[in-house]
């Protein structure tokens, strides 16, 4: 697995929960933000405002999505490196299943 990315990308993942069985992630990015490659266990996120994400993955694929305040999503344990590609700040909270 990749670097954890509170560790690797300080500057947009802060821990505002954590216990024995979740962490809980706010994330934030602002216009054209990116991360570097970094993994997370499976997780739920809530998006907290609307945007638009690209994801780029170590196999070489790349994804865009456009998230909506209020979405929740399912994400499979992986390695991504995400980018805001909207015009406005992103701001998700995800919570790792521990």
């Amino acid at each position: 697995m990749a670097a954890d990315p509170v560790k690797a990308d300080p500057s947009h993942y802060k821990v505002e929960f954590e216990n024995d069985r979740i962490r809980v992630l706010r994330i934030r990015y602002d216009v054209g933000e990116k991360s570097v490659m970094h993994s997370h266990p499976e997780s739920v996120a809530v998006v907290l405002s609307n945007g638009k994400v690209g994801f780029d993955f170590p196999d070489g694929r790349h994804r865009e999505a456009e998230v909506k305040t209020g979405d929740v999503h399912w994400h499979p344990e992986g390695e991504h490196l995400p980018q805001n590609l909207g015009d406005s700040v992103l701001e998700v909270l995800m919570v790792e299943l521990k």
